[in-house]
C-alpha cells in the first residue's frame, strides 16, 4: 500500500496521462470522421462512477431500468442510488475480509450484477465474470484457475454454488444471493450486505471509500469462450477500460438521455463495456430484458433508443419482416416504400415514421440506434435498418482489447466494413498479400495486460505493444476495416491457395433453407487434393416452405441445395468451389456464445 503522498503522486500522473489522452487523441484529431470531442478524461472505473454519480454531471439521472417482478412495472435506480450501495457493498466485501481476492459474478442481468461488479473492481478486489451458461465442472474448472474465494450470484444459482462450497474442491469461501432478503445457512444477502456496509459508512469506515487503485494493476480476469480450446484468462485493467470508453464514443454520438437495452449476457466484454460501462460514462440508462423470450414486449414498455446484439438477433428479426409482409401479399408494397423513402431522403424528407410505423413499433417508439457485434452480419440487415430509420452500424472488437478494436462512424457508416480504429489506437495489416489482407494487428491502451499465467502465449501474442488479432483483412484508403476471415481457420490447397471459409459460409448461409453452415477441408479419395466441403443445417421452417408442406425427399432437398451451391461456386475462383456437400440432421456442436466449434470432430462428421 502508498503512502498518503505516494498514492496522491500515482493520481495525478494517471489524471495527466486521461487529460493527454482526451486532448491529443480526441481534441486535437483532424480527422473529419471524430465526430464527437467531449469525452471527459477518466483515469479508473472509480473515478468514472464517482464523476457521473456527481451533482456536477449525472447524480439525478436514472442509471438502471429494471422489474422487481417478472411482468411487472419498470421501476428506475438514480446514479447517486447506484453509487451508495456500489460504496456501501464494498465496504461491506472488505469487512469480511475480501480485501484483494478473486471474486465472481455470475447470473442474469441485472442492475445487482452491475452494482457488484463495481463493488468488486472499485476497490475490493478482482473480478472475475463467469458464463452463467457453463455446466458446474467448467465453473469449478476456472474458479481453480482463478482462484475465486468468493461468489455473487442471482438465486437460481445459488444451490450450485453452496454444493461447490461444500464440496471444498475450490477456494470458494463466500456465497452472496443478488436476491435473497435475509441470510441463509451458507449463503448471505446482498440486500442485507448493503445494509451492513451502509452502517459501516456512517460510523466513519471509509476502508472502501478510500481505497487505492493502480489503474494499471489486474481488475477483471474475463475467460474467452473459444471456438477451438480451452478458455484464456484475459487480464484487463482500469486503464484498458478507461481508454476504451474515452475513445471509442468519438465516433457515435452517446447522449445523457439514452436509453441501452440490455439483452446479451453481461460477462461478455462486449455487453459489459459497451452496454453496461459505456452508458455509465455517458449518464445513459440502462433497461434489463427479463428474457429472450420477453425482448419484443420489453423493448415496448422500456422504450430504449440503443439497442447492442449479435448477428442472429437483427439477421431474425429482418427475415421475419419479410417473411410476414410475403404472407400478407405486402412484400411489394414494402419494397415500393424503402424505394421511396432513399428518393425522399436525397431531398432530405424522412418518411420512414409513416411509412414503416408497424416495423418500427416492434423496437418501441425511441429506437434510434443498433450495433452489430460479435460476429459479421450481412450488409443487406444493415441497409434495410437505415432504409425504414433506425441507424445500423457494424463493429469489431476482441476480449484482448477491452474489447473495442472499430466501430463504423454513425454519420458515414460502410454496411460491408466493421469499422474505423479510434483515436489514440492504432489497427495494421502486418504481412499484407497481393490483394492487401493480411492479419490486423492492434495497437492501443485497450490492448490486455496479457493471458493469464501464460507468458508464452502472451508473448506469441502480443509484439512490441502490438496485439495479433488472428483475424484476416485489410483497411481501405478511408481507413474502414474488413473482415475476411480468421488466420486460424484458413484451409491451405495443395497449390498454396488461402481459402477463408467465412468468405463461403457468408455465401451458403443467404440460402433461404439453410440455417446455418461450416465450410472446411478433406482430402480426396487419392489423397493427392485438398477439397473445400460445406456441411449445412437447414431450416426447417423455410424448408417447408419452399416445398409447400409436403415432406420432399433427402435427396431431392440435397439436389436441389447443390444447384444453389452450384450458383456460389459461378461466383468464386476455382480453388474456392465447394466439391462436397453433406446435410446435417443436427445442430453443430456450439460454445456458450453460440458459435460453432470448428474443429469439433463432431461438426465434421458425416450424418
Amino acid at each position: 500500500m502508498l503512502s498518503t503522498e505516494e498514492y496522491k503522486a500515482l493520481k495525478e500522473k494517471e489524471k495527466q496521462y486521461a487529460e493527454n489522452f482526451v486532448a491529443e487523441n480526441i481534441e486535437a484529431s483532424t480527422d473529419p470522421l471524430i465526430m464527437y470531442r467531449d469525452s471527459r478524461p477518466i483515469t479508473d472505473l472509480k473515478d468514472m462512477i464517482e464523476s457521473s454519480a456527481s451533482d456536477e454531471w449525472y447524480g439525478d439521472h436514472v442509471a438502471f431500468w429494471e422489474k422487481d417482478t417478472k411482468g411487472g412495472p419498470y421501476r428506475s435506480i438514480l446514479y447517486r442510488e447506484m453509487l451508495r450501495r456500489v460504496n456501501a457493498l464494498g465496504t461491506a466485501l472488505i469487512d469480511m475480509g475480501l480485501k484483494d481476492k478473486r471474486i465472481s459474478i455470475i447470473g442474469e442481468n441485472c442492475s445487482r450484477w452491475a452494482m457488484s461488479y463495481f463493488a468488486v473492481v472499485c476497490g475490493t478486489g478482482i473480478a472475475v465474470p463467469l458464463d452463467k451458461e457453463l455446466d458446474k465442472a467448467n465453473i469449478v474448472e476456472l474458479m481453480n484457475d482463478a482462484g475465486v474465494e468468493a461468489v455473487i450470484t442471482t438465486g437460481k444459482y445459488e444451490k450450485e454454488f453452496k454444493e461447490i462450497l461444500a464440496e471444498g474442491t475450490t477456494k470458494l469461501a463466500t456465497v452472496i444471493n443478488m436476491n435473497a432478503a435475509r441470510d441463509e445457512d451458507g449463503s448471505f444477502s446482498w440486500p442485507k450486505l448493503v445494509e451492513k456496509g451502509q452502517k459501516l459508512i456512517d460510523e466513519g469506515d471509509r476502508r472502501f471509500l478510500d481505497a487505492q487503485i493502480n489503474n494499471e494493476d489486474l481488475a477483471v480476469l474475463i475467460y474467452t469462450s473459444g471456438t477451438t480450446g480451452a478458455s484464456k484468462g484475459v487480464m484487463i485493467s482500469h486503464k484498458n477500460l478507461a481508454a476504451d470508453l474515452m475513445a471509442s464514443p468519438t465516433v457515435l454520438k452517446v447522449n445523457d438521455w439514452d436509453i441501452f437495452f440490455s439483452v446479451l449476457p453481461l460477462h461478455h466484454t462486449y455487453e459489459c463495456t459497451s452496454g453496461f460501462l459505456m452508458p455509465m460514462y455517458k449518464g445513459a440508462a440502462i433497461a434489463y430484458c427479463e428474457g429472450l423470450k420477453y425482448i419484443l414486449k420489453n423493448l415496448k414498455e422500456a422504450n430504449p433508443t440503443m439497442l447492442l446484439g449479435v448477428p442472429a438477433i437483427f439477421e431474425l428479426i429482418y427475415k421475419r419482416v419479410w417473411k410476414t409482409a410475403e404472407k400478407e401479399g405486402k412484400a411489394d408494397k414494402l419494397r415500393k416504400g424503402l424505394a421511396m423513402n432513399a428518393k425522399m431522403k436525397k431531398l432530405h424528407i424522412d418518411l420512414s415514421k409513416k411509412l414503416f410505423k408497424d416495423i418500427l413499433s416492434i423496437f418501441g417508439s425511441r429506437m434510434r440506434l443498433l450495433i452489430v457485434g460479435g460476429a459479421a452480419i450481412n450488409p443487406d440487415v444493415l441497409d434495410f435498418f437505415r432504409a425504414i430509420g433506425i441507424n445500423a452500424l457494424q463493429g469489431y472488437g476482441l476480449t484482448e482489447c477491452a474489447p473495442m478494436g472499430a466501430l463504423n462512424p454513425d454519420i458515414r457508416p460502410k454496411s460491408t466494413s466493421c469499422g474505423r480504429g479510434f483515436p489514440g489506437f492504432q489497427v495494421k495489416v502486418n504481412d499484407p498479400d497481393e490483394d492487401g489482407n493480411g492479419e490486423l494487428w492492434l495497437k492501443g491502451d485497450n490492448v490486455m495486460i496479457g493471458y493469464y499465467k501464460d507468458p508464452e502465449a502472451t508473448a506469441e501474442a502480443i509484439t512490441d505493444g502490438w496485439f495479433h488479432s488472428g483475424d484476416i483483412g485489410y483497411i481501405d484508403d478511408e481507413g474502414y476495416i474488413y473482415i475476411t476471415g480468421r488466420k486460424k481457420n484458413v484451409i491451405i490447397t495443395k497449390n498454396g491457395k488461402n481459402v477463408f471459409p467465412e468468405e463461403l459460409e457468408y455465401y451458403i448461409n443467404n440460402i433461404p433453407v439453410v440455417k446455418e453452415s461450416m465450410v472446411f477441408s478433406e482430402e480426396n479419395e487419392d489423397k493427392d487434393d485438398i477439397l473445400v466441403v460445406a456441411s449445412v443445417r437447414l431450416d426447417d421452417e423455410e424448408v417447408a416452405e419452399k416445398y409447400e408442406g409436403r415432406e420432399p425427399s433427402k435427396s431431392e432437398i440435397y439436389q436441389d441445395l447443390w444447384e444453389e451451391i452450384d450458383a456460389i461456386n459461378q461466383k468464386v475462383p476455382f480453388f474456392k468451389k465447394i466439391k462436397r456437400l453433406y446435410i446435417r440432421d443436427t445442430d453443430f456442436d456450439k460454445n456458450t456464445s453460440q458459435k460453432i466449434r470448428r474443429f469439433s470432430e463432431e461438426n465434421r462428421r458425416h450424418e
